[in-house]
């Protein structure tokens, strides 16, 4: 509900004048800013203006390329980087900026290294020796500022080891599974890593762990379909809606509850299913394709409401067990 409407209908209501409509809306607290604001401005504000110093500063070092020289662009990175790590150190309070234009920074420093001596790694190992170098960094910050992008980086170096390992082109194969099993495990390991159960060693919050899940769930659910239409059964189409059915299983649990990771994991859950059925009605020698597609639709929208349903069902019990044990 819109609180200023409720207070409008509430004015029309009872025939305020103007000065009583001025002292309702005044009790009601519309006229006072909202606690906590400023802290949480003043934090969004740091963290953009250093996700934009970091993009800057490669964009600054791109149009210098002439100038600066090799000597001068590795100078300037690296020490960017100290600058910026022994500021997170030495300011707690500017810790979370600071580490994240650290890790940008660092990030940078890969891509010229890799771009000046062309060393012939493959672009996974250059993200995997960046995130387990940041690892540290993101420790000492606790702050999902630090993990959420560190997510997105190991994220992207598994994805780029599938793709080296199974002949640079992500196929799904009877002789790839072992790949791709162990893609999951690393996935899954990721998002188990920044979940709320090791939070008091990581410091990992909300938006880490659900990123993670986000992208794990992406990578079961892509290669799930994949295996899902190859030439060659591989089983990782049944595979994927176990795993997924088990996660979203494990989040109706109290103790693990996140409605927006139980959407997530039910999203991919829902498209294997949909996908599962169409292949299997559309795969067969009836050519009632009217018939098949009208099946499918309905089939569809009774599971996306299903789902829909379970999930609602689960936040009022969270939030109703919240609310008592308050």
């Amino acid at each position: 509900m819109d609180l200023k409407l409720a207070l409008y209908e509430l004015s029309a209501r009872h025939g305020l004048s103007a000065e009583g409509a001025a002292r309702l809306a005044e009790a009601a607290g519309l006229q006072q800013t909202p606690a906590g604001l400023h802290p949480r401005l003043a934090q969004g504000v740091a963290v953009l203006a250093a996700a934009l110093g970091g993009f800057g500063l490669i964009l600054w070092l791109a149009a210098n390329w002439d100038t600066l020289g090799r000597f001068g662009r590795f100078a300037l990175l690296e020490g960017v980087i100290l600058v910026m790590s022994l500021g997170a150190w030495l300011r707690p309070a500017w810790r979370a900026p600071l580490s994240l234009l650290a890790l940008l920074a660092t990030g940078g420093l890969f891509a010229y290294f890799g771009q000046t001596y062309q060393t012939g790694a493959d672009p996974w190992q250059l993200f995997a020796v960046w995130a387990a170098l940041t690892l540290p960094l993101c420790l000492g910050t606790r702050s999902d500022v630090a993990w959420t992008p560190w997510a997105l980086v190991v994220m992207t170096a598994i994805s780029l080891w599938v793709h080296a390992h199974t002949d640079h082109s992500w196929r799904v194969e009877r002789t790839d599974m072992g790949v791709h099993l162990a893609a999951w495990a690393m996935a899954l390991g990721l998002s188990a890593a920044l979940s709320p159960s090791f939070q008091r060693w990581t410091g990992a919050g909300t938006w880490g762990w659900r990123l993670g899940l986000t992208l794990a769930t992406l990578t079961l659910t892509v290669t799930g379909l994949g295996s899902l239409f190859s030439r060659e059964s591989t089983g990782l189409y049944a595979m994927g809606l176990l795993m997924l059915g088990g996660a979203a299983v494990l989040l109706t649990q109290a103790r693990f509850f996140d409605v927006f990771a139980l959407s997530v994991a039910a999203l991919g859950l829902n498209v294997l299913l949909v996908f599962g059925l169409g292949e299997a009605l559309f795969s067969g020698s009836s050519n009632d394709w009217l018939g098949s597609m009208f099946l499918l639709g309905i089939c569809a929208a009774g599971l996306l409401a299903g789902t829909v349903s379970i999930i609602l069902r689960c936040n009022r019990r969270h939030a109703a067990t919240s609310g008592a044990t308050a």
